[in-house]
Parts: C-alpha cells; structure tokens; sequence
C-alpha cells in the first residue's frame, strides 16, 4: 500500500507540483457556484455589500451600536465590522465545506494519481477569490469615504498567510474526519456559527473587561481580525511578538492536519 508523505514541506510542495491543476479546479468551483445565475460572479461582489447593510442596519441603526467612542460614525462601524467579516469568511467558508470535501469528490478516491490534498487547497482557492473580491470592495468604499488607505495596507498578506495555514490544517483534518464520521458536518455548522459571536466582528476584544480579554484571545480568529483591522483601518503595524507567535501555531495546526490526512486517506475508498 502506498505510503504518502507528511513531511512539513509537502503541504506547499503537492500545490506546486500540480499548480495548473489546482487552479483549473479552483476555478471551475467559482465559475460553478454561480453558473445559471443572470449576475455570474458578480454576485460575489454583490452578497458581501448586501450582508454588509443588514449587518450595519442592525448593529448601527437599531441598537445604536459605537465603535470605540460615540463620536465614531456609521461608515466607520460598517468598515470595522467589514474587516471582521472578510476575515471571519476565509474561516467559515473552508471550514464549513471541508467535512464533505472528500465525499464530495467521491470519484477522485479511487484514482491512485490523484492528489486528493489538492481538494483542500482547491477549497481555500474559492474562498480566497471571494476574499480578493470582498476586499476590493472594501478599498473602494474607503478611498470614497476616507481618501488613499494607509501603506501599512501593504502588509495585509503578512496576516492572511498565517490564517491560511490555520484553516487548512483544519480542512484537511475535516475533510478526513468527515469521511469516517458524517455527524461532522453538524457539529461544525454549529461550531461555525458560534464562532462568530465569540469573535471580535461586531465589537472590539477590547469592549471586554480587562479581566476576561484573554479568554477572547484564546480564539484563533482573534488575532487575524484584530491585527487585520490595525493594517487596515487603524493604520497600525502589527503586534511582531503576536504575529510570530501566531504564525508559528498556524503552521503547527496546518502540519497536524495535514499529518492527520496523509495517514488516514489510505481507508478513504474502503468507507466510500
């Protein structure tokens, strides 16, 4: 029986070796997601904007919510909260899909040549379209409203690559577990959704008190919406210390799933 490698280095490596290919998959899966819609994919410009206006309404209108001081104004409150919500859906996105990521391709299990870690990568590709277009959008409404963005823009990539890494690992450990356990998809939907209230989206880490700020912190997603806010919005360099620590735990997760998903695809087609 073939023995498939998880050496650290592999996870980049199978995506180079079959660039063309994850690329074709990455966007047939974009393309297909819209396909026999009027609108096509600008409809991936168009979902994030709408979600965006129900969420301020809600937010700002209705309960009159603040960011950081009362003084702050509504277009402020809706590119905070968008900045958490672009970097919330690299999260649910992925995550959301990778337990029937496998079952989904049941097909390609079977073909010994297929580089089935590809669907992963193949997965995040879709969601990172959806991300560049969401943050053009976002670009475009502060060049409108606030003029050239700050240059600390620029280090964006910086905090994405990380959170990637992250959210691989958990699709691959995902996409395995989902073979074996269909209950998986339940539990994550739930996970997910819980996720993003105990996120930092809809008020800053620092609305809570001193005391329980570090739970907050304990989140993953904590430190990519909040450093990604500074680079973005507040014109801050990130935190060093954070950004390594956290760059360091994103890749740690990214070789334990991926680990996880190299030793267990051997029984993929007995259970399929």
């Amino acid at each position: 029986m073939q023995n498939f490698s998880i050496a650290p280095q592999e996870m980049v490596a199978s995506l180079w070796r079959n660039w063309n290919l994850a690329r074709t998959l990455a966007r047939r899966e974009v393309l297909g997601r819209y396909r026999g819609s009027l609108m096509g994919v600008v409809w991936s410009v168009v979902n994030p904007v709408l979600m965006l206006g129900i969420y301020t309404f809600i937010f700002s209108v209705v309960f009159k919510a603040r960011w950081g001081s009362e003084s702050s104004s509504r277009v402020e409150f809706a590119l905070v909260l968008f900045v958490g919500i672009i970097v919330f859906n690299v999260f649910s996105e992925s995550v959301g899909r990778a337990p029937g990521l496998i079952i989904s391709n049941a097909n390609y299990v079977k073909r010994v040549i297929f580089p089935l870690d590809l669907l992963a990568w193949t997965s995040m590709g879709a969601v990172l379209f959806h991300f560049c277009a969401s943050l053009s959008v976002w670009l475009l409404a502060y060049v409108i409203f606030f003029g050239v963005p700050h240059a600390t823009v620029l280090l964006l990539p910086l905090i994405v690559i990380p959170l990637v890494f992250f959210v691989m690992g958990l699709n691959w450990f995902l996409a395995s577990l989902g073979v074996f356990l269909r209950d998986v998809s339940q539990i994550v939907g739930f996970i997910v959704t819980a996720m993003m209230f105990l996120s930092p989206i809809f008020y800053p880490a620092s609305a809570l008190p001193k005391d329980y700020q570090f739970l907050i912190f304990l989140n993953p997603l904590t430190p990519a919406i909040e450093m990604a806010r500074d680079v973005l919005y507040w014109g801050k360099v990130p935190d060093l210390t954070l950004l390594s620590l956290y760059s360091i735990v994103a890749l740690l997760v990214a070789w334990v799933g991926f680990s996880w998903f190299q030793k267990t695809r051997k029984g993929f087609a007995d259970v399929l």
